[in-house]
């Protein structure tokens, strides 16, 4: 039976923080996956399937929420071993999403036990079954993706850890990203074939930029400063254990793979922060520690340049260029100078 045409991942529309996570997570799968909570109808399980065409082997497995363990890890044949000396593996869901997606939706209604397993095996890429002191291994790199709705149930906190990145999808509230949306999938529904020769392009440079950038992953080095950035993050979300500096690393590194750059930097950091953050923070969100001295800092010039300005006549001071392009960030623009 012929698996019906798939949404392209690049004609996606308002899920750029989804497609990145997705993305990062199919350069380096030990990223440990993505769990993607929000509403249906958000293109949760749309943006599952189309990641699983731009990898090597377009494996899209589901697990199902009733799945047993020997569906999920496999089985072995211990009868064939006594009588021919050979182990006999059956291959599970793991096996068969080597190379792909695995897909697991309400992952918080699985039972827990499958859940660590899954886990388990999505970090360490390697999948062993062990019975009757006979044991089988073999290699399980896949992109696990998980969803949920915590109206429908929570996911244990031991659990939730264990997702290498997450992220919160809310309702598209803006109308014309809603027509934009809905316009595709209607264009794609009424046509898929047509529809998806517009994207071929950007499809295959999707697959080339993920390829190239699992090549280039190994080559990418932390520095010192990479290292203290991603600590002091850590330390002011007040995540437990240190789950959340490796995945931040190895996500930053996977940026800068996906984007070419030849080093990591702070600002790959910064630009994934809260997808490893996101389910493991226990302070309000801020950008770093430093940026609590920062605004202490400032906030004492203030209260300083405040009482300057109280005793003196109010002037307008001129700034200098290269000060008003510094605090230019990306939709973000500079305040107007007030002149002389």
């Amino acid at each position: 039976m012929s698996q019906p045409p798939l949404f392209p991942f690049s004609a996606l529309l308002g899920q750029e923080n989804l497609q990145r996570a997705l993305l990062l997570s199919a350069i380096d799968p030990s990223i440990g996956g993505v769990l993607i909570e929000g509403p249906r109808g958000t293109a949760k399980s749309t943006s599952a399937r189309a990641l699983s065409e731009l990898l090597p082997d377009s494996h899209f497995v589901t697990l199902p929420l009733g799945a047993s363990e020997e569906q999920l890890l496999g089985s072995l044949d211990l009868e064939n071993v006594l009588q021919k000396s050979e182990v006999k593996f059956a291959p599970g869901l793991l096996a068969k999403a080597h190379g792909g997606v695995l897909y697991v939706d309400e992952v918080n209604l699985l039972p827990d036990a499958l859940v660590d397993q899954l886990l388990d095996v999505a970090a360490s890429q390697v999948n062993v079954i062990e019975r009757d002191g006979i044991s089988h291994a073999h290699a399980a790199s896949f992109v696990l993706i998980g969803t949920m709705n915590r109206e429908e149930g929570e996911l244990r906190p031991q659990l939730l850890d264990r997702f290498g990145l997450a992220l919160a999808l809310e309702n598209y509230n803006d109308a014309k990203q809603r027509q934009c949306i809905v316009k595709a999938r209607i264009e794609f529904d009424n046509n898929p074939t047509v529809f998806r020769e517009r994207f071929v392009a950007q499809q295959q440079t999707l697959t080339a930029t993920i390829q190239r950038a699992r090549t280039n992953l190994p080559q990418l080095i932390f520095s010192d400063a990479v290292y203290a950035h991603a600590s002091e993050l850590c330390i002011a979300a007040q995540v437990d254990g240190l789950r959340a500096d490796l995945v931040m690393l190895r996500a930053a590194r996977a940026l800068a793979a996906l984007q070419g750059d030849t080093e990591i930097t702070v600002a790959h950091v910064d630009a994934i922060a809260e997808l490893a953050l996101h389910h493991r923070r226990h302070a309000p969100p801020q950008t770093s520690s430093r940026k609590q001295q920062n605004d202490s800092a400032a906030s004492t010039q203030n209260t300083a340049n405040e009482k300057q300005q109280s005793e003196q006549p109010e002037t307008w001071g001129e700034m200098p260029p290269q000060s008003v392009e510094a605090i230019v960030v990306k939709g973000v623009k500079p305040l107007p100078v007030k002149k002389r």
